[in-house]
């Protein structure tokens, strides 16, 4: 389904237009299955953070990944409004980013990021190079299966630079797709039910005092 849906929905998230009766139809239909998506991402968000923190065999003596994911206090979770970066700071904010754009058919965006990101950090050449090949072919080239909405200039310019790989080859395009889930994606996320039960402080009850 969620294949489906990228042929529907463009890769900043934003609706194509429809004007044909045809298109109408399929506009509702896409809404309809996108409604389907929002109602359960939540269980799509637990899903994500207990599939994270399973490394497979447990490690002794080190807390376990499944202690990383601790809901956040309210507070916590209201510094995430201040600045995109803090955010993507938290690893529970990550992660409930990441299920919120896959709820938006539009996760290749912060997969391509954190894919940088591991790739900024890759010391050996010969690492970096199939790196960056990878990450070319899942992202950049054309029909590529998370393709990313860039121009052509910069995907050329890419196609280039990975020839002779450095750790600056998708600097401008990390900077593109940053500014696209800052200015759409994160606000929307802001204004999310999860997001805005997640800023709840709990109501403390007093139970009424006998006479």
């Amino acid at each position: 389904m969620q294949s489906a849906m990228f042929l529907a929905v463009q890769h900043d998230c934003r609706p194509m237009d429809s004007s044909s009766g045809s298109g109408h139809k399929s506009e509702e239909k896409r809404e309809k299955m996108k409604r389907t998506l929002l109602k359960d991402w939540k269980t799509r968000l637990s899903y994500f953070l207990q599939n994270s923190s399973t490394p497979g065999k447990p490690k002794t003596g080190k807390k376990s990944k499944q202690q990383a994911f601790i809901k956040p206090s309210p507070e916590e979770a209201q510094l995430w409004s201040e600045a995109f970066d803090e955010l993507l700071a938290s690893k529970y904010g990550l992660a409930a980013f990441r299920a919120f754009l896959k709820s938006e058919f539009c996760e290749e965006n912060i997969e391509f990021w954190l894919a940088c990101e591991d790739f900024k950090k890759t010391k050996s050449p010969q690492k970096l190079s199939s790196k960056a090949r990878k990450i070319y072919t899942d992202f950049i080239e054309k029909e590529a299966p998370k393709e990313i909405n860039i121009d052509f200039q910069t995907k050329t310019l890419i196609a280039q630079n990975i020839q002779e790989a450095t750790s600056g080859c998708f600097t401008t395009a990390q900077k593109r797709v940053y500014s696209l889930m800052e200015n759409n994606s994160y606000p929307r996320f802001l204004e999310s039910e999860f997001y805005q039960d997640l800023c709840k402080k709990p109501q403390i009850t007093t139970e009424p005092h006998a006479t």
